[in-house]
């Protein structure tokens, strides 16, 4: 059951790899790719690992759909369409980090805040 809990930020981190595959930092699509295996590991510091990769992987969401509409913009091509996929993308990246609240997670990460 804890998989399935574990979905929104598995799913983050494979497509955050996929944004740094396409721009070809190899470095980065390793290591991010890589980061769902430490999830195996239970305890509460992978936990604030992951948060923050997640929290760095909404804002290079959002960097790069401001990037991306003022290219579009000066080029007047439509813009809007991608500003709401992006902005998406970067709001589910950033909402991923709230699955560790789940009663579940806070158990199996040893959290110790979480009462039982």
């Amino acid at each position: 059951m804890n998989f399935v809990r574990l979905l929104p930020v598995i799913l983050s981190l494979l497509v955050l790899a996929a944004h740094f595959y396409r721009a070809g930092n190899l470095i980065l699509v390793v290591l991010i790719a890589a980061s769902p295996l430490l999830l195996l590991i239970r305890t509460s510091w992978i936990v604030r690992l992951i948060q923050v990769e997640l929290l760095l992987g909404g804002i290079e969401w959002i960097r790069t759909a401001i990037k991306l509409v003022h290219i579009r913009q000066a080029h007047n091509l439509p813009w809007e369409r991608l500003a709401i996929i992006l902005g998406s993308v970067a709001a589910f990246t950033i909402l991923s980090t709230l699955v560790f609240n789940l009663k579940g997670l806070k158990k199996r990460f040893n959290d110790p805040h979480h009462n039982n």
